[in-house]
C-alpha cells in the first residue's frame, strides 16, 4: 500500500506551498525551458536593436 501524503512536516507544522515568484523563478530556471527562454531572450534583443539608433547601419547608402 503507498504511504498516504502529509501537508505536514515531521514537526508537525504545515508546510508551505511555494510562492508564486519562486515557482516562476524555478519554472524559468529549468533546463527543460532553456531553449524557450533563450529564443525569448534573442527576439528581445533583435526588437532592441532594431528600436535603437545602430538599426541605422542595416540601411544601404
Amino acid at each position: 500500500m503507498p504511504p498516504k501524503i502529509s501537508n505536514f512536516s515531521s514537526k508537525g507544522r504545515p508546510v508551505a506551498a511555494p510562492s508564486f515568484a519562486r515557482s516562476t523563478v524555478q519554472a524559468l530556471i529549468s533546463p527543460d525551458n532553456r531553449s524557450v527562454i533563450s529564443a525569448i531572450g534573442m527576439f528581445a534583443v533583435g526588437v532592441a536593436f532594431l528600436h535603437s539608433s545602430w538599426a541605422e547601419i542595416l540601411l544601404p547608402a
